[in-house]
């Protein structure tokens, strides 16, 4: 398993957002039996988190979905909030949320690193939230990238949550190793789920992300959490198989201290 692993890594662009801007270029098909590998094609994820998100964002501040991908959880989280943005460093895959939501009044979309320098603060002024903050949501974005990115994604949105906005995340927990988090979501020595082995030809490869990474990405120093606590992130039901379509996870509320 592992050669193969190797082999199909080895055609993914080095350089991050080249490789989620490619990947999303190749994208035909969302939701059930799409091409996405963390798209499950329906909402029993979201509604798990519903509760918490209602109880700690407040209604009065947008929403930022960061790493919105091609809008599903954007679309989820406009159906209770008022004003909800969603935000990707793709422009292909911003292109196909737009698309996958014309009409829906209380929802924009922007292309953007929330990794580079000043991101937090250029979005809240594009968005009109510099004084108050807004709030974010973040689902599987945390767990793609490394310390160092993390860090400033991390800075950003403390920068964008401002005085009032608050932090939710969900992200990939699997504390095994690579052959067998591929193993978990359906691959074999003779076969490859298709949306799990696109993922792997074209995306760097995936870490985990719980309760010590959260710690050392926010810390209490600046941080305050709201309610922590283990959740299951639902993937594409590619093999049909019960079981490896959800991954362990975890989630997170936080706030900035002021």
């Amino acid at each position: 398993m592992i050669p193969k692993l190797v082999r199909l890594s080895r055609s993914a662009p080095k350089d991050r957002n080249t490789a989620w801007d490619s990947y999303w270029a190749r994208i035909t098909a969302t939701g059930p039996g799409g091409e996405v590998l963390w798209d499950s094609g329906n909402d029993h994820e979201f509604l798990g988190y519903k509760d918490s998100l209602l109880r700690h964002l407040d209604p009065g501040l947008p929403v930022v979905d960061t790493g919105c991908g091609h809008g599903s959880f954007t679309r989820a989280l406009a159906g209770i909030f008022p004003r909800v943005v969603g935000v990707d460093v793709s422009p292909h895959a911003v292109a196909k949320a737009r698309a996958g939501s014309a009409g829906t009044a209380n929802m924009t979309f922007e292309a953007r690193d929330m990794t580079a320098e000043g991101a937090g603060a250029a979005l809240a002024q594009s968005i009109g939230a510099e004084d108050a903050g807004a709030n974010v949501f973040i689902r599987g974005v945390l767990h793609v990238l490394d310390p160092a990115h993390q860090a400033a994604l991390v800075e950003n949105l403390r920068a964008l949550a401002g005085r009032r906005g608050t932090v939710f995340m969900a992200e990939t927990n699997f504390q095994g190793n690579a052959v067998e988090y591929v193993s978990h979501l359906g691959a074999t020595t003779k076969a490859i789920p298709a949306p799990l082995e696109l993922a792997i030809r074209g995306l760097p490869m995936p870490g985990h992300f719980g309760p010590l990474e959260r710690d050392r990405a926010f810390p209490a120093s600046s941080w305050e959490l709201l309610e922590d606590g283990h959740v299951t992130i639902e993937t594409n039901p590619a093999t049909g198989v019960p079981g490896q379509d959800q991954v362990p996870g975890y989630f997170a509320v936080v706030r900035p201290r002021r």
